[in-house]
C-alpha cells in the first residue's frame, strides 16, 4: 500500500517553530540579552566618544546655554512687546552683542592693568599678615608659608590672566555665539531633529521632556544672570565708594565666582578683604 508522501511544514515569519532551538537569534531569550549587550556596547561608545570629543561637546553645550539665554530674553520681550518672534530674537542679540563691545572695551582700558596687578598685590598682603601674625607670637616659617602663597596665586594669576585676556578665546566664542544664534532661530527644528533620531513611541515624551528641560535651564540661567549681576555691580559700587583699589577688577570677580554658589562667596570675599588693605586699614 503506497504512502502519501509528507508535506515539508510551512514556517512563518516572526514564529519560532518547535524544533529550533534556545540558540536562535529569533528566540526571546536570546532578542532580550541582544539588546542589553547592544545597550551596554553603546554606553561604552558613547563614553568613549564623549572623552574623545569633549572640547566639541563643551562648544554645543556652551551654544545652548547660550541659545537658552537668548530664548529667555525674547519670552521676557513678548510680554512688552506683541511682535514676531524674529524681531525679538534681534533686539535681544543686539543689546548682547553691545554690552559685549561694551565689556570688552572696558576690559581692554582697564581691568586688563588691574589683573596684572592683583597677584603681586595680594602677595604683598600675605606676607605683611605673616609678618604680623609672626610678631604675636605664632611659630610661622616664612619659606614654606610664601611657597604656599606662590601656588595659591599661580591659580589666581590664571584667572586674572583670562579675565584680562579674554578676547584670546575669541574663536571659541565665536562658535559658541554663531550655534547659540541658530538654535534660538530656529529651536523647533533641531528638536525635531533630535526627535526623528528616536522610535516612533518614544518621540512624544522627549518633546515633553524637552520643553521642561528648557523651561528649567531658563529660570536657572536668569536666577544665576540676575544674582551675578546684582553681586558684582553692588559690589563695585560700594568698594568704589570706600576707596579699595581695583574695585572694577573686583566687582567682575565677585560677579564671575557669585555662579559658584557655596565657595565663590568666601574667594571673592577673601581677595577683597586682602587688595582693601592694601589702601589701608
Amino acid at each position: 500500500m503506497a504512502t502519501e508522501p509528507e508535506r515539508p511544514v510551512s514556517r512563518r515569519p516572526g514564529r519560532t517553530h518547535r524544533n529550533e532551538g534556545k540558540t536562535d537569534i529569533s528566540d526571546p531569550l536570546v532578542l532580550q540579552e541582544a539588546r542589553r549587550a547592544a545597550i551596554w556596547i553603546g554606553m561604552a561608545t558613547l563614553v568613549a566618544l564623549t572623552v574623545f570629543l569633549a572640547n566639541p561637546l563643551l562648544v554645543i553645550f556652551g551654544g545652548m546655554v547660550f541659545a537658552a539665554m537668548i530664548d529667555g530674553g525674547a519670552r521676557l520681550l513678548g510680554k512688552v512687546l506683541k511682535i514676531r518672534r524674529g524681531w525679538r530674537v534681534a533686539i535681544v542679540l543686539v543689546l548682547a552683542a553691545v554690552f559685549f563691545v561694551w565689556v570688552s572695551l572696558f576690559a581692554g582700558s582697564q581691568l586688563s592693568q588691574q589683573a596684572a596687578e592683583l597677584p603681586a598685590t595680594i602677595k604683598t598682603q600675605a606676607v605683611v599678615a605673616l609678618e604680623w601674625l609672626k610678631t604675636q607670637g605664632f611659630a610661622i616659617n616664612m619659606p614654606n608659608i610664601e611657597s604656599i602663597v606662590e601656588r595659591t596665586l599661580s591659580g589666581l594669576a590664571e584667572v586674572t590672566r583670562a579675565v584680562g585676556g579674554i578676547i584670546g578665546g575669541f574663536a571659541t566664542l565665536f562658535l559658541i555665539a554663531v550655534l547659540g544664534i541658530y538654535f534660538a532661530a530656529e529651536p523647533q527644528l533641531y528638536q525635531r531633529g533630535v526627535a526623528w533620531m528616536l522610535p516612533a513611541d518614544r518621540r512624544v515624551y522627549f518633546e515633553e521632556t524637552a520643553n521642561l528641560m528648557g523651561k528649567t535651564l531658563r529660570r536657572l540661567l536668569a536666577g544665576r544672570l540676575l544674582g551675578m549681576a546684582i553681586e558684582g555691580v553692588a559690589t563695585w559700587l560700594m568698594l568704589m565708594l570706600y576707596g579699595v583699589p581695583m574695585a572694577a577688577l573686583l566687582g567682575l570677580l565677585t560677579g564671575l565666582l557669585a555662579f559658584l554658589p557655596n565657595i565663590g562667596a568666601p574667594i571673592s570675599g577673601l581677595i577683597m578683604v586682602m587688595v582693601g588693605f592694601s589702601g589701608g586699614t
